[in-house]
């Protein structure tokens, strides 16, 4: 597996429970902003992954983007809203209220 990939796993699983971030902000925490593709690139591989949680990841504008690659397509908003997040029409309400920003960590 590719290196970058771990490190984008390993700051997901550091995503706390109802709380949300993005593809970009996860590229900028890891030294290569403007790779925010990249990042959904290892997210798109993730959803294999039983202990990364892939659906707390999102694009910029609190859409989610990477519904198609879960099991069902419902799976991703089920998940979110499970953990208390609201979701309307594939976008994360109060966006800016849930978004967990990795620079939390430093």
């Amino acid at each position: 597996m590719n290196n970058f990939y771990e490190q984008v796993y390993e700051v997901v699983k550091l995503i706390p429970k109802g709380r949300v971030t993005s593809y970009g902000a996860i590229a900028s925490f890891l030294g290569s902003k403007g790779s925010a593709r990249l990042v959904g690139w290892a997210m798109n591989q993730a959803h294999a992954l039983v202990d990364v949680p892939a659906h707390r990841v999102l694009n910029r504008n609190g859409l989610l983007s990477g519904k198609h690659h879960f099991p069902t397509p419902t799976a991703m908003q089920q998940l979110l809203e499970d953990e208390g997040i609201t979701v309307v029409n594939d976008q994360v309400e109060n966006f800016d209220k849930v978004f967990w920003s990795p620079n939390e960590l430093i």
